[in-house]
């Protein structure tokens, strides 16, 4: 068996009666695609949030590499390389592509925003920076304004900045949302060889790249993971299919 990179042990949160996260227990092996899939509301978001740091679980743990990282911020997860792209993006509209880029290189260094127009001029950082714009196909709009790119450029810019961290595993909330057929075509086609540099917990909605990608999948209704297993285990299983795909279709 594959080495297990990320792991939640039991992980539970609740906001007043609702528990949105119920005795989470999930991992995430060397060289694999983990999908998480389920109905909106069901809680994939807010368990991201506790794996990568930015809300804390009432009960239960994350690891990460071994190590108990539950009381650490989303910024000692990233230097530690926990890497994340986001369900809304965070970039920096008015900044370059590369300024970007260079962002979340100067983030895995620990430096801080006020000494970022010093920084630009850091050979080191750039270098990174541009190959990782390299990488997915952006080497050609590192002097675009952020806000100028198109949606699907900006998934791409999304991993390059999350790629500068140099990862161990990445965390990838619906990177697949509003891209075209194209471009969910092309994002697919690159996250499959990614893994291979860096397992992934992908939460996505879009089943065709889930199906297409994924080693493992869980799904989560109402807080609980109800099953996990492969495409085909997941594709027939009748629990799965009440709870999820049933409610999918009257929805």
């Amino acid at each position: 068996m594959a080495e297990i990179v990320l792991q939640t042990n039991g992980i539970s949160k609740s906001f007043g009666a609702l528990k949105a996260s119920d005795n989470i227990s999930l991992d995430l092996r060397a060289g694999e695609i983990h999908a998480l899939i389920g109905p909106n509301g069901a809680g994939k978001s807010t368990l991201i949030k506790q794996i990568a740091g930015n809300m804390q679980p009432d009960n239960g743990t994350v690891q990460f590499l071994g190590r108990d990282v539950t009381a650490l911020d989303t910024v000692a997860r990233a230097r530690l390389g926990l890497g994340r792209t986001f369900q809304i993006s965070a970039l920096a509209m008015e900044f370059t592509v590369l300024q970007n880029a260079v962002l979340g290189a100067l983030g895995e260094r620990g430096g801080v925003f006020r000494f970022f127009r010093p920084v630009m001029k850091d050979r080191a950082l750039l270098e990174r920076a541009r190959e990782a714009l390299k990488r997915v196909g952006l080497q050609d709009h590192a002097a675009t304004r952020t806000a100028e790119l198109s949606h699907g450029q900006r998934r791409q810019l999304e991993v390059a900045v999350a790629l500068t961290l140099k990862p161990k595993a990445f965390l990838m909330d619906e990177p697949m949302a509003g891209l075209g057929a194209g471009g969910s075509k092309r994002l697919t086609g690159f996250l499959d060889g990614l893994r291979a540099e860096a397992p992934i917990l992908l939460v996505e909605h879009d089943m065709d790249a889930v199906f297409a990608l994924a080693d493992r999948i869980s799904v989560l209704v109402y807080g609980q993971v109800i099953a996990t297993g492969t495409a085909a285990e997941i594709r027939s299983n009748a629990e799965v299919r009440r709870a999820y795909l049933g409610e999918e279709d009257a929805a």
